[in-house]
């Protein structure tokens, strides 16, 4: 188990239970809330500077999705992005997860307004195409996060299980196309969190979440990718550093794509 700076155990007793039987694990307050307030200050203010090509591109629309897409791979141009990504407690609870040296493989954030879609359910590995194994997200939740301002959903044990293929989504509720059901006899649970809480899932676990349907709530969030330092390959689009920050290349594996293949823009509306 790792050990905060204060001597208290950043993962509780049966995180390490949890996430093996169920897929995942929430770290309560890993997070402080003047880091977190700082966050979401300079990616408010990231999005009033406008674009960055490749990785942040707002159009004008009637989509709130348009109007705020979520940035990609901000670590490698964002310093505190960086800083996150990295951060010494989430590489002391991911080890502990893994049970050895992770690499970081991807970082986004979400700012997802009102009225926004959700995305619909859906595994990470899909697309991240991590061989062996998986990868594990840390979800960090930038904002109170629960079911009317479109939370996410989690299927317990879904882990355990191969990745499936997906149907199609409804693109009325979901911004991403790949629709994934849950199995026979499982079901999606809600994750209810507090700014800085930080939700753990393995890459095989079925996930998603709903729209927001709230009036004047964002539910922004931070999440970065990980893998074990066994992993061979991972998809193209994966550009992995060690957590000290250094460039760890993997082999390509195929079939990957970026998380959540988007559907076709058809312009303002």
């Amino acid at each position: 188990m790792d050990i905060g700076a204060f001597g208290a155990p950043i993962l509780p007793e049966d995180g390490l239970r949890r996430f093996r039987e169920d897929g995942f694990t929430v770290v309560r307050g890993l997070f402080g809330h003047d880091e977190i307030e700082r966050l979401r200050a300079e990616f408010t203010a990231l999005h009033a500077a406008g674009p960055v090509p490749g990785h942040f591109e707002p159009r004008p629309s009637a989509d709130p999705l348009h109007r705020y897409p979520r940035v990609m791979f901000p670590h490698e141009f964002h310093a505190l992005s960086r800083r996150v990504l990295l951060d010494p407690r989430l590489r002391g609870v991911l080890e502990t997860l893994l049970g050895e040296e992770v690499l970081a493989a991807q970082s986004m954030f979400y700012f997802k307004p009102p009225g926004a879609r959700g995305q619909a359910l859906h595994q990470d590995n899909f697309y991240l195409r991590v061989e062996p194994g998986t990868c594990v997200a840390a979800w960090i939740a930038c904002d109170v996060i629960d079911r009317d301002n479109g939370g996410l959903e989690v299927v317990p044990g879904t882990h355990r299980m191969d990745l499936f293929c997906p149907e199609e989504a409804d693109a009325e509720v979901s911004f991403a196309r790949e629709f994934v059901p849950p199995p026979p006899g499982l079901t999606a649970v809600p994750v209810d969190m507090e700014p800085g809480d930080v939700l753990f899932f393995n890459g095989s676990l079925v996930h998603g979440s709903q729209p927001n349907h709230s009036a004047d709530r964002f539910r922004r969030s931070f999440i970065g990718h990980y893998v074990g330092r066994s992993a061979e390959r991972i998809g193209q689009h994966y550009r992995t550093l060690s957590m000290s920050g250094d460039r760890v290349p993997l082999a390509e594996s195929e079939g990957a794509g970026p998380c959540g293949t988007e559907f076709a823009p058809h312009g303002p509306h």
